[in-house]
């Protein structure tokens, strides 16, 4: 088999491992991929992910205990952000979205987790209980949130997969930087009047 066609093959392999789920959570461990791709198992990861984003996709690394790449997760995702009709297409409500928009905001808050209770009190605010109870549990099951023994609430795996963080974070501040300006632009006509 010449090189060419042995690289070949571990491009295919590469993508096997990646894209059929062989445990609970997608993914798979850089030990695993060297186990079966080699010591240089990231120049196949690197030539598979620029096949991957002629498609719209990539591999995402996420590092885990100390940034070695071996006990790192790999996943395959889209290398685009959704758009909110892309996320209604995909079955989410708009109020489901937002549900989860403010409990990744609180837990970035505070330091990555927070009681249950807490996110529900903010989110009472705007939905019944029995709803955001329900975008809560959703949320737990598809893995973006993960709820511990305690009832406390922490970043899922999911979330640290598929949502940039730092930029939903950029987005609220923004979103309550415009509002706050808006509402002093009303009270200044008002007061002009």
């Amino acid at each position: 088999m010449s090189s060419d066609e042995a690289f070949s093959r571990k491009l295919a392999v590469a993508a096997a491992m990646l894209l059929f789920r062989s445990h609970r959570r997608p993914g798979v461990k850089g030990w695993e991929l060297k186990q079966k791709l080699g010591k240089n198992y990231m120049k196949v990861i690197d030539a598979l992910n620029s096949y991957l984003k002629r498609m719209g996709l990539e591999v995402k690394t996420v590092l885990e205990e100390g940034g070695d790449l071996d006990k790192a997760r790999f996943y395959i995702v889209l290398s685009h952000q959704l758009t909110l009709s892309d996320l209604v297409a995909a079955g989410w409500s708009i109020d489901e979205v937002a549900a989860l928009a403010v409990a990744l905001s609180i837990l970035a808050s505070r330091g990555g987790k927070a009681p249950l209770r807490d996110i529900l009190e903010v989110l009472e605010a705007k939905l019944p209980r029995w709803k955001a109870e329900a975008y809560i549990e959703r949320a737990i099951r598809r893995g973006y949130l993960e709820k511990m023994d305690d009832d406390v609430l922490v970043v899922g795996w999911r979330t640290r997969v598929e949502v940039d963080q730092q930029e939903l974070l950029k987005s609220i501040l923004e979103f309550r930087l415009e509002e706050s300006a808006q509402g002093g632009e009303k009270e200044q006509e008002q007061a002009d009047e």
